[in-house]
């Protein structure tokens, strides 16, 4: 049974732009069956070096990022992880005694979900962003073998570099650019400003095989919804916010749940509340 909170209770954080729901109850809950005396709480914050300066000195033990916090939070830590300085991305803050350290779990998700989806690694792709979402992909998809990509971005100080970073091609705008992988990693489709935003337009979403989106709220974007109405093969946000999720808890917690935990822990996260 888990002890109820007081001041030996350890916290754990996330911060986000547009914070969700979907952190603060899969920790939460795996904490519940666990018996384990933690709490997870998510944030927003309009400065940021002030949010991490009150991590280190309230030892916070672990702190999720999200977008847009990801690259500029890197200099405010004391040293990365190789998942992180491979890319030049944080995803998560682990709090040794005041000592910071940046992970990314994004990466290992992305890997994984590939991976599992059977795509050839001779696929060509489109992968639209560059900023630390995009890396994550990018880095996994050249892990995995892929070499024909283009990355599309509208910044051309960040997207030319992640193309170049990975051997890729690179355009600011998609044009008449197809290809059997898509791939989102910008905020279209997100909840909020641009919800019903399409990532890709709808010839292009009904001429590729497969569909990936990394935004996890809301479950099914405009993009995902229209490629699941052609029949395409789908890589959804909340596949990958499960995982590397349950990567950040083992971070924190030093415990890793059981495949039983994880889907129970998951499918309370997907709830309503």
């Amino acid at each position: 049974m888990k002890p109820p909170i007081g001041r030996d209770t350890t916290l754990c954080m996330s911060l986000a732009a547009r914070p969700g729901n979907f952190g603060s109850r899969f920790h939460n809950r795996l904490y519940e069956l666990l018996g384990l005396d933690f709490v997870y709480k998510a944030f927003t914050t309009t400065d940021l070096p002030a949010a991490i300066g009150g991590v280190r000195a309230l030892g916070v033990r672990g702190c999720a990022i999200s977008m847009p916090f990801k690259e500029a939070v890197i200099p405010l830590l004391d040293g990365l992880a190789a998942s992180a300085a491979a890319i030049a991305s944080v995803n998560t803050i682990v709090n040794d005694a005041g000592v910071l350290t940046g992970y990314n779990t994004d990466y290992l998700a992305v890997r994984e979900l590939v991976a599992q989806a059977g795509i050839a690694p001779a696929t060509p792709f489109v992968l639209r962003g560059s900023g630390g979402m995009a890396k994550a992909v990018a880095a996994a998809l050249k892990g995995l073998g892929f070499d024909h990509g283009r990355i599309v971005a509208r910044n051309t100080a960040t997207g030319p570099a992640l193309a170049a970073a990975y051997g890729y091609a690179w355009q600011a705008g998609l044009g008449e650019r197809s290809a059997p992988l898509l791939i989102n990693a910008t905020p279209l489709g997100m909840r909020g400003p641009e919800e019903n935003a399409l990532a890709f337009p709808e010839d292009t979403i009904q001429a590729c095989d497969t569909a990936f989106d990394v935004v996890a709220m809301p479950a099914e974007t405009p993009f995902l919804a229209r490629a699941r109405a052609h029949g395409k093969r789908l890589i959804a946000g909340t596949d990958i916010i499960v995982l590397q999720a349950l990567e950040q808890f083992v971070l924190y917690t030093g415990v890793r749940p059981s495949e039983a935990h994880v889907r129970e822990a998951a499918a309370f996260a997907r709830e309503t509340p």
